[in-house]
């Protein structure tokens, strides 16, 4: 190219100096070259010793896929040939805006008319102990790449696999990840949040990621958080998590981020904030200085994107060149570089008031995809393991389509939703053959499902449980259903009520396929059942929470952000928004020590309400929300747990004197009261538990009116179940006699698991017993063996259930929860007359 081509004879070019090799940099200099190649006389300068070439290709270099030499954007020629001068491996470190030049680190200076900032992003580096050490490494530029090759063929202290730790669960991280892994290095994921690639996956998308990853032979740790970095001899050796976890290390790799790189515009007395500001032709403060990239702010968004650097570049080129068209912003898609891993992000997924959810799930295939729409546009969408629509989605959200005539068909992509699918659909459904396959998980044919409904199974349950079709996963109920209305027309049978509205299971369905295809998590179980929303909703994630729970103790981790708030809290919130605190005293049982600690906390924290419970407990009324730890902390210290009076749990266990101190009673009471209460406590269960031990049939502990309930008698003891003493009184039913106080505990343990394993959440033992039955009970605690078997797993699971957690938070767990709530407060009047 001729660089003085339509340029007039004699007039001189204006000098462009661009501080920013990379690509954002070349790239706005290829488009005000396409629009006017002799209108500036160009240098550039280049922190690296090398010409530009393509960031986002790094990742496949590092995992062997490229060489450096194919991911070459401008060679050498290029420069020479459009009379660039490239002033490469100098960086610029100073801008002299009152001179207009600027100053590089090997004291070159250069003049401008124009300057263009294209410094990028720099890596952001957690402030931790040991950042600095040999061994810690970015992952920015093509130097990174190479430290961590290098690190990748030394391998381990004793020559054997090396070990890499990726702090940063992002896009970035996972792709150096990957690269590591398949260089041969033994590589854990340490991230932060609990979900990868949380600003571009939801829950279900970041799950399936992380599995596919664990599969591939990375470790992933989510929620975990690094404390330090441990060195041996100066050079890095492993990373230390703040729970005391150590992870051993020949490389650490900080992923964690990036920030504008803002600091020679900010000394140079440009209006910077988090980024370089730019208006809409990416002109700064400065008339005579530009910006483009990662190191701009634009209308008060800051991307780390390649498809916004184009459109910047774009804009900046048309107002120089004097044919403005202005840059408005960018909507952004991610998709991730990693070798046979499809995932597709874009728009806004976060939900919220007016937006609706689309979900379609693929256990099989390991597909999800999740479409978000409003007000009749799509507003973002989030595709995994399938990502063939991706750009179809991508330019309906940036257009702002109606996608209203589309929207049942909206989720099966472009070519079904244009297909006219939508005319009759049924039709689809009714010309299959008969030996077509509906129900892949158990191979049931069209013609099997139809002979099926025909011989009487007139509703979805009655069809999954005659030929299993939709029994197992789920994903054929649409198809099921269809072919319930084909057959029957109007005379189809409504069956039991699901579990909620995101799904076509019941609350025994899931329990039962939890358990059969070693569900355990909760990602895993909407994935799997074919969940319709990507999160589930406030009445399944609770269950599901539960029911993870129940069936894996030791293996499921409690998932806090799927509980009520009062289990979240440890505490019943109050209409003023303050908390009821009550301790556990056990058998209803206390001390002067007790009583004291107590007192002191209600005058110490100022609470204006100490309440006795009809549970023989005391409640102390009124602590505000930064208070609670303070004050378990002091209850803790007096010996006392927490009394779970807010959860789904055992709650009480009441009793009267009995025989120590009644002249009626005829067993100790209170000590299998207390005995019981220490088995018991901290279990969680599918709704609150109460029980009572009453030292004779006169019943002061009212154990008739409870959960569970034990009247002793001459002969040993009454064993009562399924009592409520609420808005529904309902007395007990008597389960069984047993003559000693083990048979008595025994049986307690295997009635309180019984009842853990088959009710339904939120299911208390009176409408179970009612809805199953007195005699299903007994029969399935009668069995021989039954008792010790149930007795026995309940108490495994215990091991588990009692840790305190007021003493956990007491200890600083979870501690932003009770942080108190900022304060905005007018300025005094003398301090406004003052400013």
């Amino acid at each position: 190219m001729n660089f003085e081509e339509g340029k007039p004879a004699g007039q001189v070019r204006e000098r462009l100096v661009v501080i920013g090799n990379g690509m954002a940099g070349c790239r706005a200099v290829e488009e005000i070259l396409a629009r006017d190649p002799g209108r500036f006389d160009v240098t550039i300068f280049g922190a690296e010793p090398r010409v530009n070439y393509n960031r986002i290709m790094l990742s496949p270099v590092l995992a062997g896929e490229k060489t450096f030499d194919e991911i070459v954007i401008n060679t050498q020629e290029w420069y020479d040939d459009n009379g660039i001068t490239l002033v490469s491996g100098d960086k610029v470190v100073e801008i002299d805006r009152e001179h207009k030049r600027v100053v590089a680190a090997s004291g070159r200076i250069e003049p401008y008319d124009k300057l263009l900032i294209a410094t990028g992003s720099d890596p952001f580096i957690i402030p931790v102990p040991g950042k600095d050490l040999d061994g810690v490494v970015t992952f920015r530029d093509l130097d990174d790449v190479d430290k961590m090759l290098d690190a990748a063929e030394k391998g381990g202290p004793d020559g054997g696999q090396g070990r890499a730790v990726v702090i940063g669960g992002g896009l970035l991280g996972l792709e150096a990840a990957h690269g590591l892994n398949l260089r041969g290095m033994n590589v854990t994921v340490i991230h932060l949040m609990p979900t990868l690639m949380e600003r571009q996956l939801d829950e279900a998308a970041g799950w399936l990621l992380k599995t596919e990853l664990e599969r591939r032979g990375q470790t992933i740790l989510t929620g975990a958080n690094t404390k330090e970095i441990i060195g041996k001899d100066g050079k890095v050796a492993g990373v230390r998590l703040e729970d005391g976890t150590e992870i051993p290390a020949d490389i650490v790799v900080m992923a964690v981020g990036i920030r504008p790189a803002t600091g020679l515009a900010r000394e140079a007395g440009l209006e910077v904030e988090r980024g370089i500001m730019v208006d809409d032709h990416m002109v700064t403060s400065d008339p005579a200085i530009l910006s483009v990239g990662e190191c701009v702010q634009h209308r008060g968004l800051c991307y780390g994107l390649v498809a916004p650097l184009w459109d910047m570049c774009r804009a900046l080129a048309d107002f120089v060149t004097e044919s403005p068209s202005g840059y408005e912003g960018s909507v952004t898609s991610t998709k991730l570089k990693v070798s046979g891993i499809d995932l597709f992000s874009a728009g806004d997924f976060s939900g919220g008031e007016g937006c609706e959810d689309i979900v379609m799930r693929d256990a099989s295939r390991g597909v999800y995809k999740r479409v978000i729409v409003k007000d009749s546009k799509v507003l973002g969408a989030v595709l995994y393991g399938d990502t063939a629509d991706g750009s179809w989605y991508f330019d309906l959200m940036k257009k702002g389509e109606d996608v209203s005539d589309i929207r049942e068909a909206l989720i099966f992509g472009q070519a079904f939703a244009s297909g006219g699918a939508l005319a009759d659909p049924n039709a689809a459904v009714a010309a299959l053959s008969d030996d077509a396959e509906i129900c892949g998980c158990n191979g049931v044919s069209k013609g099997q499902v139809v002979s099926c409904i025909n011989g009487g199974a007139h509703s979805l349950d009655a069809v999954r449980s005659t030929c299993k079709a939709s029994a197992s996963c789920g994903s054929c109920t649409g198809l099921v259903e269809s072919l319930l209305a084909l057959t029957l027309g109007g005379e189809v049978e409504s069956g039991p009520k699901t579990m909620c509205k995101c799904t076509s299971f019941t609350h025994g369905d899931v329990r039962k396929l939890i358990v059969e295809k070693g569900l355990k998590e909760i990602p895993q179980v909407m994935q799997e059942l074919h969940w319709t929303t990507p999160d589930g909703c406030a009445s399944c994630r609770p269950a599901l929470n539960y029911y993870l729970l129940c069936a894996w103790p030791g293996e499921y981790e409690d998932d806090q952000k799927s509980r009520f708030v009062n289990e979240r809290m440890h505490a019943n919130i109050q209409k003023d928004g303050t908390y009821s605190v009550v301790p556990r005293m056990w058998g209803g049982l206390t001390s002067p020590k007790e009583l004291r600690a107590i007192a002191d906390v209600v005058e110490k924290f100022n609470a204006p309400m100490v309440k006795v419970t009809g549970g023989q407990r005391l409640d102390i009324f009124g602590i505000k929300k930064e208070d609670l730890p303070a004050v378990w902390a002091d209850l803790n210290a007096a010996g006392m747990v927490s009394g779970h009076a807010y959860g789904k749990s055992l709650r009480t266990v009441k009793t009267c004197v009995g025989s120590e101190w009644c002249r009626f009673g005829t067993q100790d009471s209170t000590g299998l009261g207390v005995q019981i209460e220490r088995m018991t406590w901290g279990s969680w269960m599918p709704h609150k538990f109460k029980i009572a031990v009453s030292g004779c049939p006169r019943n002061c502990a009212e154990a008739t009116i409870k959960d569970f309930g034990v009247v002793c008698v001459d002969s040993g003891y009454e064993l009562h179940i399924a009592g409520n003493g609420g808005i529904k009184v309902r007395a007990t039913d008597l389960l069984c006699k047993v003559e000693t106080e083990q048979e008595a505990l025994d049986m307690c343990a295997a009635f309180i698991q019984f009842y853990r394993e088959d009710a339904y959440y939120l299911e208390r033992t009176a409408p179970w017993v009612e809805r199953v039955g007195l005699q299903y009970v007994k029969d399935a605690l009668g069995e021989e063996g039954a008792v010790e078997r149930y007795a026995a797993r309940f108490h495994y699971s215990q091991q588990f259930m009692q840790d305190d957690p007021w003493a956990k938070r007491a200890a600083g767990e979870h501690e932003k929860l009770h942080q108190h709530l900022a304060e905005v407060r007018p300025f005094p009047a003398s301090q406004m007359e003052n400013a």
